[in-house]
């Protein structure tokens, strides 16, 4: 708790400051109406006293990405599991700290599963995306829900906003996707203007693939032999629909709501293994929520918000040809979610703000298995929170109050949960000729376990804790514009630790055949985030845009150093799945007549397991893609064609053991936006 005494003794020592350096203004106000400010460059990033990374709408378009999934691996410090193809599962872990501590927000609300703790990103498209958002403890942003207090980091999904030019009522954007591998993916954007305070919108999509890609699959004692072969049960179909009102009353008063529907029938293929590549196990998924959201500026001085949502989710799993006495096995599994939350912001002064937030949050789950707990989960969030801001510094502090009961239907319960988790940040500019800060943020967290690591069958442990993680940054930013041909120069470096105590693990019991859940693992995180951008101009409607990050990270498993026992085998070996190094980089050419643009992953040597021998290795891997786009106008409309090559190189390298990635493959989009 020093980090967060010193931090609010901070924040009233810079409100006496504050107060003292008032001036009386006698000059008369007027009310405008509301200004949007749009900046080509992301000075936010470089400003935040965390680290802070975004993808604009123009950019999403840049990356050749088609899912928010592929977006979010050009982040630095991210691990996204991918399974492969469009349809496999696909998850975000920040640092290492793994994908429960993450937060998904869509509008921002939470996205949650309370039966795994992780949320599948492989859902979300970009086609309504206008911005995509990564923070690491949490945003400078101090007037929001306390569920976004409440994790190690959060992805933020924004969606697009109706705008309304040239005294237009309505606005349609529409396209078709289609590339190799039976792609097929139209969607469409309807936005029609109610009058002067209302908008309404409505947007929808479907996409279907067959995903039957070939792969080259390695075999023989030194992996020297090979033959070509193609995925199987890898077909995917999804379906998805929106509905926004928006209510725009006044400058100071906005509501808006969202109708969300989304369903998919997937394949789950098996490992690539040989002499057997059979799978026949089926998916489906079904999702929909209803959320709103209310703001309204009551002075200057005090801000209210209030949020509320309604989630149903329902999977469905058939392996048909399951090996036991059933002959087959088909499991349906339900979520409800009732969330609402409610803010206020009080600006003490023009410099000092402070803010309170409480989430009450009911969830239940229940399927079709055998003497199911059925449990029930009631969470109440409080978060109290202060920032001052003034032209050399950024200092924020906060606390969160978690209070969790838990009930169920048959057996016994996990019962319930306190704490209070603390936060501290704090950037300044020490040269006021130069856009450079130094930034440092300090976050004690936790995150509870799933319905699945407590009640799920026989590896269910009702006496589970929390999993605790502490996170501590230190970073620098800088961004300068050099002349009219180089007018953005940024540059970002944070080095981190991490330390994840009581984490939730599996191992097996006495009998070797069943598993349970533990809290076991320790692991100690230390890296370097490394950020740097660069925008070229050499002539008048000519811009080059370079970009790129790199990762260097040492996540170590030391939960025991015993060698005799199963947990020191991986003493101060890297955790699976993470590799050392990773990055990425992009490039964008725009030009009168055409844009270009090249985007580029690679990832180091990772292990599939704990423990870091050869048997468990996967290589590394370097994923190329490049697009070239052409906009046309006729008349009121405007017409746009994209054609991309993905993986140039035509690898499948692996990103999840035995669950290879498609190769070289390609794509066309038609677009038009009235």
């Amino acid at each position: 708790m020093k980090y967060i005494v010193c931090s609010w003794m901070m924040l009233i020592g810079c409100a006496v400051q504050c107060y003292g350096s008032q001036e009386i203004d006698t000059t008369k106000v007027y009310s405008i109406p509301e200004v949007v400010v749009s900046d080509r460059y992301q000075t936010r990033e470089v400003r935040s006293a965390v680290p802070l990374q975004i993808f604009s709408h123009e950019e999403l378009k840049n990356l050749n990405v088609m899912q928010v999934s592929d977006a979010v691996k050009h982040f630095s410090g991210v691990t996204v599991k991918d399974y492969g193809g469009i349809g496999g599962l696909k998850t975000v872990s920040i640092r290492s700290l793994g994908a429960q501590h993450t937060v998904v927000g869509y509008d921002g609300i939470a996205v949650t599963d309370c039966q795994t703790g992780q949320v599948d990103i492989g859902r979300f498209s970009l086609e309504n995306v206008d911005r995509l958002m990564l923070s690491n403890g949490q945003s400078d942003q101090i007037f929001q829900p306390a569920r976004f207090f409440a994790s190690a980091g959060i992805l933020n999904i924004q969606t697009l906003t109706p705008v309304f030019q040239n005294n237009k009522s309505v606005n349609l954007n529409a396209s078709v996707k289609s590339g190799s591998w039976g792609l097929v993916n139209p969607s469409v954007l309807y936005e029609q203007k109610l009058g002067e305070k209302w908008a309404l919108t409505a947007d929808a999509e479907w996409m279907s693939s067959d995903g039957h890609y070939p792969y080259t699959l390695y075999y023989g004692e030194e992996g020297d032999q090979s033959s070509r072969e193609k995925r199987k049960n890898t077909e995917v179909q999804t379906f998805r629909a929106e509905a926004g009102l928006f209510g725009n009353f006044s400058d100071t008063e906005q509501w808006k709501l969202k109708a969300y529907y989304y369903q998919s029938l997937r394949g789950l293929p098996n490992a690539t293994t040989l002499y057997y590549d059979y799978s026949s196990q089926h998916l489906w998924d079904k999702n929909i929520f209803i959320q709103s959201q209310y703001k309204k500026e009551f002075s200057r001085k005090w801000v209210f918000q209030a949020s509320g949502k309604w989630n149903w989710t329902y999977q469905h799993y058939l392996d048909p040809d399951y090996k036991g006495t059933t002959g087959q096995s088909e499991n349906s599994y339900f979520q409800q979610e009732y969330y609402l939350s409610t803010a206020v912001l009080f600006r003490a002064l023009d410099c000092l703000s402070f803010s309170l937030s409480t989430d009450g949050i009911v969830n239940r789950m229940n399927c079709d298995l055998k003497d199911f707990a059925k449990p029930v989960r009631y969470s109440w969030l409080t978060a109290l929170a202060g920032k001052y801001v003034n032209d050399w510094m950024t200092l924020s502090a906060s606390v969160l109050s978690t209070v969790i009961y838990e009930d169920v239907a048959k057996g016994n319960s996990a019962g319930g949960h306190r704490k209070l988790s603390p936060y501290a940040s704090v950037s300044f500019k020490p040269f006021a000729s130069e856009e450079f800060r130094v930034r440092f943020f300090y976050k004690d967290i936790f995150r509870l376990p799933s319905f699945n690591d407590l009640y799920y069958g026989q590896t269910g442990n009702i006496r589970l804790k929390p999993e605790n993680a502490s996170q501590l940054n230190v970073g620098l930013t800088y961004s300068k514009r050099i002349s009219d041909w180089l007018p953005y120069v940024s540059a970002t470096v944070d080095a981190y630790s991490n330390r994840i105590t009581d984490k939730i693990v599996a191992i097996p019991t006495k009998n070797l055949f069943i598993w349970s859940m533990v809290n076991l693992g320790k692991v100690d995180i230390k890296g370097i985030d490394f950020t740097a951008s660069v925008s070229v101009q050499p002539a008048e409607k000519y811009v080059l845009s370079l970009s790129g990050n790199y990762t260097y990270q040492r996540a170590l498993d030391v939960t025991n150093s015993d060698p005799s026992t199963l947990e020191g085998k991986t003493y101060k070996h890297q955790i699976a799945y993470t590799p050392r190094v990773s990055g990425s980089g992009q490039a964008v050419l725009e030009t009168p007549w055409v844009d270009l643009s090249y985007s580029m992953l690679f990832s180091g040597k990772r292990y599939a397991l704990g423990q870091n021998i050869a048997k468990n290795r996967l290589d590394g891997y370097t994923d190329h893609s490049v697009s070239v786009r052409r906009g046309f106008r006729w008349k009121k409309t405007n017409l746009s064609l994209a054609l991309e090559m993905l993986n140039l190189a035509d690898k499948n390298y692996e990103i999840v053991k035995n669950f290879p990635m498609p190769g070289r493959s390609f794509r066309i989009t038609v677009g038009v936006k009235y």
